[in-house]
C-alpha cells in the first residue's frame, strides 16, 4: 500500500478502480485489509473507485503511541481526500469507522456524498461504557492473555450464534483471532475513543445516510443503530439477520447488497 505523509503522520492507503469514489473506514484495531475479503471486490465489480486505508494506530500507518482522538482521525480522512484530489466521496464505515464518518458528515457535509454507517451508535450506555473502561484497564495492566483465551472471548463478543454454532466456520475464525496482536499503543488509543451523547448534534446532519445494524451485535446493539437512524434526518435503516459486530464478514452478501443499493440511489 502506498504511504503518504498526511496530517503530520504516515498514512497507508490503497486506491483501486474507476468511477464514483467510495472510501471505506475500518473499526477499532482492524486494518484496511479486512475490507479486501468481500467489500472491495463487490464495489469494484459494481463500478466504483474504492479507497481503503489503515487508520492511525494501525501499522504501517503511524502508530502514534502518544495517543490521539477522534478529531485527529477525522482530519486524517480529510487530508487523504485532499491528497487524492477528491472534492467529495461516498463513505462506508463500521463501528469506530462509522463514528468517524458521522463526525465528518456533521463537520464537512460538502465532503460526503452519501454515508453508510454499520454497527454504529450515537451514544454510549452503561454496559458498553463499563466494558470499554474495563478493556482499557486490562490494556494498561500489562497482562498478556493466552492467545486462545483471547480469541475465544473475542469470538463470543463479535460473532452471531449462526457462526458460533458452525464448528468449521468458528474454528477458522478462532485461528484468525488467535493470530491477532493484543493491545498495542495505537490500538489502545483507538479503544479510548468512546462517543459522548451525540444524538442531538446528529440532528444537524444533512448528508444522505443509511444505517445498517446487525441483529446479533452485542457491542453495538440494533436498538442503538435504530436510535442513530432516528436522530439523523432522512436516514434509512436496515437490520441484517444472523450476524454480530463483524457482520460485514459474517454476512457479506447481505451487507454488500444493502450498501450498493444505497450508493446507487440518487442524492
Amino acid at each position: 500500500m502506498p504511504i503518504a505523509q498526511l496530517n503530520g503522520i504516515q498514512l497507508s492507503h490503497y486506491d483501486q478502480g474507476t468511477g464514483e469514489p467510495v472510501v471505506l473506514v475500518m473499526g477499532t484495531g482492524a486494518g484496511a485489509k479486512g475490507w479486501n475479503l468481500h467489500q472491495v471486490p463487490a464495489l469494484l465489480a459494481a463500478g466504483y473507485r474504492v479507497i481503503t486505508f489503515d487508520n492511525r494506530g494501525i501499522a504501517p500507518s503511524s502508530v502514534c503511541p502518544e495517543g490521539f482522538g477522534a478529531q485527529d482521525m477525522v482530519d486524517d480522512i480529510l487530508a487523504l481526500l485532499d491528497h487524492l484530489e477528491l472534492p467529495a466521496a461516498n463513505f462506508v464505515g463500521t463501528s469506530l469507522g462509522a463514528h468517524l464518518v458521522q463526525e465528518l458528515a456533521l463537520q464537512r457535509p460538502e465532503k460526503v456524498t452519501r454515508a453508510v454507517l454499520m454497527a454504529s451508535r450515537g451514544r454510549s450506555d452503561a454496559m458498553r461504557d463499563r466494558l470499554s473502561r474495563a478493556e482499557l484497564r486490562l490494556a494498561d495492566s500489562g497482562v498478556v492473555l493466552p492467545p486462545d483465551y483471547q480469541a475465544a472471548v473475542r469470538a463470543l463478543q463479535v460473532f452471531s450464534p449462526a457462526t458460533l454454532d458452525d464448528d468449521e466456520r468458528i474454528s477458522d475464525w478462532l485461528d484468525v483471532l488467535e493470530l491477532s496482536p493484543q493491545h498495542t499503543a495505537g490500538v489502545r488509543a483507538q479503544m479510548a475513543i468512546e462517543p459522548d451523547d451525540r444524538l442531538a448534534a446528529y440532528r444537524d446532519i444533512t448528508v444522505a445516510c443509511h444505517v445498517i445494524a446487525f441483529a446479533d451485535d452485542l457491542i453495538t446493539t440494533p436498538a442503538q443503530g435504530r436510535e442513530l437512524a432516528d436522530a439523523i434526518p432522512g436516514a434509512t435503516f436496515e437490520l441484517l439477520a444472523d450476524c454480530g459486530h463483524y457482520g460485514y464478514l459474517e454476512q457479506p452478501d447481505a451487507v454488500n447488497k444493502s450498501l450498493i443499493e444505497f450508493l446507487r440511489r440518487p442524492v
